[in-house]
């Protein structure tokens, strides 16, 4: 995953491009993997990505309220706010047993 904190949107200088979004999740399984390590991120430190204008937040939640950094790492990634990588697929080409 790539850290992008230095790039959050709203608060970036106009010469340099506002942060780009990520591709939306469909597996379950890396949304939850990208938001762990998220909120890993949070937890060291980084800066929230969803108290800016730009942000449209789902219903139901409220910037005003506490909320634990796991839930707010989950509702950044649902907006598309962190982007990650995929490691490439090992080979799957048998050996020879020469």
């Amino acid at each position: 995953m790539v850290d992008h904190d230095t790039a959050t949107p709203g608060t970036a200088p106009e010469d340099e491009a506002p942060l780009e979004r990520a591709d939306a999740i469909e597996s379950r399984f890396l949304f939850v993997d990208v938001a762990a390590q998220r909120a890993k991120q949070l937890r060291r430190g980084a800066r929230q990505r969803l108290n800016t204008p730009e942000v449209e937040t789902s219903a139901g939640w409220r910037p005003d309220q506490p909320h634990k950094l796991e839930r707010i790492a989950m509702e950044e990634v649902k907006q598309r706010l962190v982007l990650y990588t995929l490691p490439s697929a090992p080979s799957t080409r048998p050996q020879n047993a020469d």
